[in-house]
């Protein structure tokens, strides 16, 4: 997540909207997700620490103000980390 400090201003947070366009805000995100796979979850997901430990994963890394704005952006849960989300958006995508 990246952060601009100046003087006299608060510390801000790049997170991207449900338009897929990124903006500043003063709150952190709640959720991270990968560009690339546009997957989201939490940020202690064991496989998301796993990728980003053996790197390439971070130049994808986007975040997410909540779970809402993720799904609106086109992200889908982790299938790891957010298991029952995971579950129920596998089985409303198998009903297509």
């Amino acid at each position: 997540m990246e952060s601009k400090i100046s003087a006299g201003q608060p510390k801000t947070y790049t997170l991207l909207g449900a338009d897929n366009i990124p903006y500043g805000s003063v709150t952190p995100g709640m959720l991270g997700g990968n560009r690339k796979s546009k997957i989201y979850g939490r940020f202690d997901c064991h496989a998301a620490l796993r990728a980003l430990k053996i790197g390439g994963y971070e130049q994808y890394r986007v975040f997410f103000a909540d779970e809402k704005t993720a799904i609106a952006a086109g992200y889908r849960p982790c299938g790891a980390c957010m298991r029952e989300q995971y579950v129920k958006w596998k089985n409303e995508k198998d009903k297509q």
